[in-house]
């Protein structure tokens, strides 16, 4: 498996407020490319290309980010580290990117997709998800974008664990095997006659 995509970058001589300000201003996202050597290195990104990048690999894929540093490019296999985002634009304020060995494990925060409708909520029972994402660790290339949990075949009262997953090959979770990622469970009678009243008609 290779690394497909390259997203280009310039390095960044000013940083602070003002400065960021002014990058901002011409569509510019400031950014950190911290190296695996513990290096810190100071970019800034095109902001259009950055959202596509950004959309397409989120947290989980490796990419290449292309550093011009007056003339001269270094490539480097990143993943995103984290985001700033503006308070209430959906606009990137900075972004952190980190080095990463190709031949070395790391450890991602994974989306969980659930997908399907639990037979036991057919049956009036109630599904409960107790985790959004799940830590796993694996070479970079061989990180899976999200994990898909199909509930369709759970009853009430049953769970999926931790164990119960479908993980890639060469993919292992970073927590308890036995921990409980999503359940179907009966509603109490609380619930249900509180339901029932708002389903009775007016009178």
């Amino acid at each position: 498996m290779s690394i497909e995509k390259t997203l280009c970058a310039q390095k960044r001589e000013r940083s602070g407020k003002g400065p960021n300000g002014r990058l901002r201003a011409r569509d510019l996202v400031p950014g950190v490319f911290y190296t695996a050597g513990g290096e810190n290195i100071s970019v800034q990104i095109p902001a259009l290309q950055l959202g596509k990048m950004y959309a397409e690999m989120g947290y989980t894929t490796v990419f290449n980010l292309e550093i011009d540093d007056g003339g001269q490019k270094s490539v480097r296999p990143v993943l995103i580290w984290s985001v700033q985002w503006h308070p209430y634009k959906k606009a990137f304020r900075h972004i952190d990117f980190y080095g990463v060995d190709l031949d070395k494990e790391v450890k991602v925060e994974v989306p969980l997709e659930f997908v399907g409708t639990a037979h036991g909520v057919k049956l009036g029972g109630m599904l409960e998800t107790y985790r959004e994402t799940l830590r796993l660790a694996s070479k970079p290339l061989d990180m899976p974008q999200k994990v898909t949990v199909d509930v369709t075949n759970m009853g009430i009262n049953d769970t999926i664990t931790v164990q119960d997953l479908q993980l890639p090959a060469n993919v292992r979770a970073v927590c308890d095997r036995n921990f409980v990622v999503v359940g179907v469970l009966a509603k109490s009678k609380d619930e249900t006659e509180g339901e029932a009243a708002e389903q009775a008609p007016a009178g």
